[in-house]
């Protein structure tokens, strides 16, 4: 399968990083960017979660409710599976 793709312009120190960060792993340089931008998005999504979380705990109403439910759900988890 072809993906379509395009130019875009970036300083040429960043140019040379993500070359020998390709080089040096044996990857294009487009899935060093692909994986870069992974986790990127990973990080993003953590550290939203993690703000979440925290006014989540912040709220001490909601902090008991949300502990109650996560304890109703905790019975499913070895519900008479054996472990591998």
């Amino acid at each position: 399968m072809v993906t379509a793709t395009t130019t875009i312009r970036v300083p040429a120190n960043l140019r040379k990083k993500i070359h020998d960060i390709a080089h040096e792993s044996g990857e294009s340089m487009q899935q060093v960017l692909n994986d870069a931008v992974d986790l990127y998005e990973r990080k993003k999504f953590l550290a939203t979660l993690n703000e979440e979380y925290a006014a989540l705990r912040a709220d001490p109403n909601a902090w008991q409710d949300f502990c109650k439910e996560r304890a109703e759900w905790d019975v499913t988890l070895m519900d008479g599976l054996e472990e591998y």
